[in-house]
């Protein structure tokens, strides 16, 4: 059996001023275009769908041709589940015609899909919350498939019936998930578990959230560790890093897909992909991460000279920049109007002045290439001559942390 595992795809997501929806629209059918090529089973999108709770229309339109494309007309099942950008309700609201469609949606954790049978296509034979089992017409075996979209601590505790409130969050995980595998998960079917959390090998190394990114890891509390997968689960389809990353500390792979797209500037010269699970029962689990080549790069440029920043820009057209131009004075005007009218794909530009008429002023540099909390840390000093206490940055963390639910 051939599964295709990909997420965030963040549909609608704008690079500060400039829309990405028509490279999103190339990537989506490249994605299309990768199933129907590699005779893909079974699609997971493993969250992130939209890039924000209330999508445009362009972006919903998108998601919808997409999915219903990747069906193959009911034949493959795409299985997509909510990610921390999504709105869990959204994602569940079209989900009686999207079945009919061979499209699961996953919204919530407790979301129960029923048992159907699809014309010409496959059957849901056995489901509860959380889990469902698909039989494919071309397979004497099924596919067994733990589902569990992004919710924060709080209502993961809620939706999976915690009798403690206090319980830790892996240990809440772990039970829930070995109740699953325990239950429906033998050796004579395909073993899956799909989730958007963030997820580490426990004493490994801290994978950086992107840049933009809603983040998840609030101190310690949100991270989830690769030892509570039941060791049942033969591939973990994990979404919300945007770098393809095989996380370890299990029997069996634990794999961030990637982003399509590279969305910050953080993501600068990565490579995008999709990864293609070859497996079967009771064996090993085959993957290949295959390369997506659409849409524009993205690219941190630095520049002494204007005429060497203009060489450079006309040469490279289909990207997207980040410019930083240094120079001992302000620049003009006309320099200015020289650089946009190279190229169409500037984001930003970052003028660095290495000497002016304030630098006897003693003015504090701002590190402008540290994440959110560091520079609120130098605000808050500039501000009020201190560093700010533990209990302002938990405050300020948990703001940050609150966007999603806003949105």
């Amino acid at each position: 059996m051939k599964i295709l595992h990909t997420a965030d795809w963040h549909l609608g997501k704008k690079l500060d001023h400039f829309s990405r929806l028509e490279e999103q629209k190339k990537v989506m059918n490249e994605i299309c275009e990768v199933a129907e090529d590699q005779l893909a089973d079974v699609v997971i999108v493993a969250g992130d769908l939209f890039d924000t709770f209330n999508p445009s229309v362009e972006a919903v339109d998108l998601l919808y041709k997409t999915l219903k494309r990747l069906t193959n007309n009911g034949k493959r099942p795409v299985i997509a589940i909510a990610g921390n950008h999504d709105s869990p309700d959204r994602i569940d609201s079209p989900n009686p015609l999207a079945r009919e469609c061979g499209i699961l949606f996953v919204g919530n954790p407790d979301v129960t899909i029923p048992t159907i049978k699809i014309e010409n296509g496959f059957e849901i034979t056995q489901s509860e919350n959380g889990f469902i089992e698909i039989k494919l017409p071309q397979f004497d075996y099924p596919i067994r498939v733990i589902t569990t979209p992004y919710a924060n601590e709080m209502r993961l505790k809620t939706y999976l019936g915690a009798d403690n409130k206090e319980q830790q969050l892996n240990d809440l995980l772990q039970d829930s998930w070995a109740i699953l595998a325990n239950k429906y998960c033998d050796n004579k079917g395909v073993n899956i578990l799909t989730t958007h959390l963030y997820m580490l090998k426990r004493g490994g190394e801290i994978l950086e959230e992107p840049d933009g990114e809603k983040p998840l890891r609030i101190g310690n509390a949100d991270i989830v560790y690769t030892d509570c997968i039941p060791l049942q689960m033969q591939y973990t389809a994990l979404g919300h890093l945007h770098r393809f990353q095989n996380v370890g500390g299990h029997s069996s792979p634990v794999v961030y897909s990637s982003s399509p797209l590279s969305y910050s500037f953080s993501e600068a010269g990565q490579d995008k992909k999709v990864v293609l699970i070859d497996v079967e029962p009771n064996k090993a689990v085959k993957f290949t991460a295959i390369p997506l080549k659409s849409g524009r790069v993205l690219h941190r440029k630095r520049f002494e000279s204007i005429d060497d920043a203009v060489e450079w820009l006309l040469t490279n057209p289909y990207c997207l920049i980040e410019l930083t131009l240094v120079s001992d004075t302000f620049f003009t005007t006309q320099d200015l109007k020289r650089i946009h009218e190279s190229h169409d794909g500037i984001i930003y530009i970052i003028p660095v002045v290495k000497k002016d008429s304030n630098q006897d002023l003693q003015i504090p540099k701002v590190n402008l290439e540290q994440d959110i909390q560091g520079l609120f840390t130098d605000f808050f000093k500039s501000k009020y001559k201190q560093d700010p206490n533990e209990e302002v940055l938990d405050l300020f963390n948990e703001i940050v942390g609150s966007q999603a639910k806003n949105e």
